[in-house]
């Protein structure tokens, strides 16, 4: 007769589905994902991933990936090749607003902004440039009021 799991290879077993889920996210971040979508794939309630993901991450799968989103796009925006719009369709977004909006939160600044900030920064290693233009997670970005 086997024994029901101990909490702590529960959690063991928790902690894994929600590296495949943000390993999941991390691989598709430019693909159609949604929290349904995501719990499906690790055979558990969305509602269920959503409360666990953000307490091993800090936050809830759809603004870990909406960040993962926004970081992608500030690589293309920094390479400088790319337009807005098309770093915005690149990552994953179908509606430019919307990648301003949440670009803005993020960042702290529009990324028409953002592209043209790039070349202030030239002669900088990308290593640092990247450190320093980071995206701030869950808003953090200094006096803006929450929402």
């Amino acid at each position: 007769m086997a024994s029901a799991p101990s909490d702590a290879q529960q959690r063991a077993r928790d902690l894994a589905l929600l590296r495949r889920v943000r390993d999941r996210i991390d691989r598709e971040f430019a693909q159609p994902l949604d929290v349904e979508a995501l719990a499906r794939g690790v055979n558990i309630s969305a509602g269920h991933l959503s409360r666990q993901f953000k307490l091993a991450y800090g936050e809830a799968p759809y603004s870990y990936l909406m960040t993962r989103r926004i970081e992608r796009a500030m690589a293309l925006l920094r390479r400088g090749d790319v337009s807005v719009t098309d770093a915005c369709f690149q990552v994953g977004f179908s509606s430019l607003g919307t990648f301003s909006t949440r670009f803005t939160e993020l960042v702290g600044m529009s990324p028409k902004r953002y592209k043209s900030d790039i070349d202030r920064h030239e002669g900088v290693p990308a290593c640092i440039v990247k450190q320093i233009s980071r995206p701030i997670r869950n808003r953090e970005v200094p006096g803006q009021a929450p929402l």
